[in-house]
């Protein structure tokens, strides 16, 4: 999987307003572009995907901006990506095969497995919240630590 440019910026953004406790006062495009360093036309389309996914709300008018829809504990690094790339998997390969129903060699076995790696992808952007990122900035946490590999994995990967 890779997250992309949208993924990325989307939670650069939803970590901006959680650092700045944002749940009252509602912030605007132009502060979270300044203080993220994004592009603020991009940072605006993105903003409005999250509005859309329920992550974050906005006011209109003077005072305006955004604000986070969830506390930050609510709120992980699946629904983000999500929000602004659509379903996390690990590639458009479709679903496994039911009944045998393979058309080719070892299709169904290879359909199976990328299922279940887009479920651990998935499964592993969930364990995050932007609540554990906060504090991990705020150096009140350690940074996350790899995820183990079993001895076949390492293995293959040397």
């Amino acid at each position: 999987m890779r997250v992309s440019t949208r993924g990325d910026y989307a939670s650069r953004a939803l970590l901006s307003l959680a650092l700045h406790d944002s749940a009252s006062v509602p912030t605007s495009v132009r502060d979270i572009a300044e203080r993220t360093g994004l592009p603020q036309p991009y940072l605006e389309q993105i903003l409005l995907a999250l509005k859309g996914a329920g992550l974050v709300r906005s006011k209109r008018g003077v005072g305006g901006g955004y604000v986070l829809a969830r506390p930050p504990e609510m709120i992980t690094l699946a629904q983000i990506v999500s929000a602004v790339d659509g379903p996390i998997v690990a590639g458009e390969f479709g679903e496994p095969h039911a009944n045998g129903a393979c058309d080719h060699e070892g299709q169904c076995v290879l359909l199976d497995f990328w299922a279940q790696v887009g479920e651990k992808m998935r499964e592993h952007l969930s364990s995050f919240t932007l609540a554990d990122m906060v504090d991990k900035v705020r150096g009140v946490a350690p940074a996350p630590e790899p995820p183990a590999l079993s001895g076949a994995a390492r293995s293959s990967v040397r």
